[in-house]
């Protein structure tokens, strides 16, 4: 049975005051995920905080993001970004947050997930670093994990980095190692970016945001498929990600386009009376799944002219739909134009989240 990874990703919190939107918006996030953190094998396996999590990097503010957290009914893995160190150091994170030391390592579901620290070596502000002691832990972790999946949570895009030689090597690192999956925050806007090896995805700014409804994002790994899609607040359970097969857009090697049979396998989170999958504008057709399997599955026979499969959820009232275009040309997958960047981004993509926008402080944005 394969029970993939699956997460949430909660974007920059800037929390400052209690009762600012970004406050209740992050309390009302942490009440629905909880929704579905009792979900024995089906749910999700952690909420990842990309850093910037207080604006200021004052105790009272990280007194409000542990309060949220000490809420949360889901492991959080929480790591730093510059509004982190406008004290000057990271005391205040480390101290206000009891999180563990950074860099460290943890696997779950089989995938090895790195956390990295691009702001405690640099002087503060968008000065990212790594340092040579972190670029040194994150090749010996990718070298000892050979060839089981890797996902990297850091602030932004290795290109960003500042130090001496930093970017180009943790990009290289990153594109030749085991890594199919970057996670990040810092743009404030969802961007998705594919070199052919790696999916990076940054998810929307929860505190400053420029574009779009406030939300969280949900990403999987199953197997060596990348999956990635953002949840509007307001949008009501049930919420459904294809995580196999993959995505064109989100491809990364020739194992990942289908054949004449395709394992169709979906996360559902929320209730759901019904689930049911069809064939560009086929019937639909029902989806089971096994007791103690995270995702619903079946497998079914790809025609050669089929163009997208979907898969909905139906309960509580409400539905809910993903649909993916599965890889099928091994010499159409997508390749790099600049590894380590946004470079590659997919640009809009709005049944993703994606509005292809870039309005964020790094971009096209307001300087925050």
């Amino acid at each position: 049975m394969t029970i993939p990874l699956a997460f949430a990703h909660i974007g920059d919190l800037h929390l400052t005051g209690a009762e600012a939107d970004n406050a209740r918006d992050f309390a009302a996030i942490v009440a629905q995920l909880n929704d579905v953190s009792g979900n024995e094998g089906a749910g999700l396996d952690f909420v990842f905080v990309p850093g910037d999590n207080a604006d200021n990097g004052r105790p009272e503010q990280y007194a409000l993001v542990r309060a949220g957290l000490d809420r949360l009914r889901l492991p959080a893995h929480v790591i730093t970004g510059d509004h982190d160190m406008e004290g000057g150091s990271l005391d205040a994170f480390y101290g206000g947050l009891d999180a563990p030391r950074l860099p460290y390592a943890v696997e779950v579901r089989g995938v090895r997930c790195l956390f990295l620290d691009m702001c405690g070596p640099g002087s503060g502000g968008p000065d990212f670093r790594l340092g040579a002691d972190q670029v040194a832990w994150l090749a010996a972790e990718l070298d000892r994990a050979g060839t089981r999946p890797c996902a990297l949570f850091m602030h932004s895009y290795p290109a960003d980095l500042k130090g001496e030689g930093e970017a180009e090597r943790v990009a290289d690192l990153v594109h030749r190692g085991p890594v199919r999956l970057v996670e990040m925050g810092h743009t404030h806007y969802n961007e998705l970016a594919n070199d052919g090896r790696t999916v990076y995805a940054a998810t929307r700014s929860t505190g400053q945001i420029e574009e779009g409804p406030v939300g969280y994002a949900v990403a999987a790994i199953d197997g060596g498929v990348t999956s990635w899609r953002f949840k509007e607040l307001a949008r009501p359970w049930p919420f459904v990600l294809i995580t196999a097969p993959a995505d064109r857009r989100l491809a990364c090697d020739a194992g990942q386009v289908v054949g004449e049979d395709v394992t169709l396998r979906a996360l559902v989170l929320g209730p759901a009376e019904t689930v049911e999958y069809r064939i560009d504008d086929g019937a639909w057709r029902p989806m089971g799944r096994e007791d103690g399997a995270r995702c619903y599955a079946t497998t079914i026979a790809w025609p050669a002219d089929a163009r997208a499969i979907a898969v909905r959820a139906t309960g509580g009232g409400a539905t809910d739909t993903d649909t993916i275009e599965p890889a099928t040309d091994p010499n159409g997958l997508p390749t790099s134009r600049g590894i380590g960047s946004d470079a590659d981004a997919l640009g809009a993509w709005e049944a993703r989240g994606l509005l292809g926008t870039q309005l964020g402080p790094n971009r096209n944005g307001r300087q925050w």
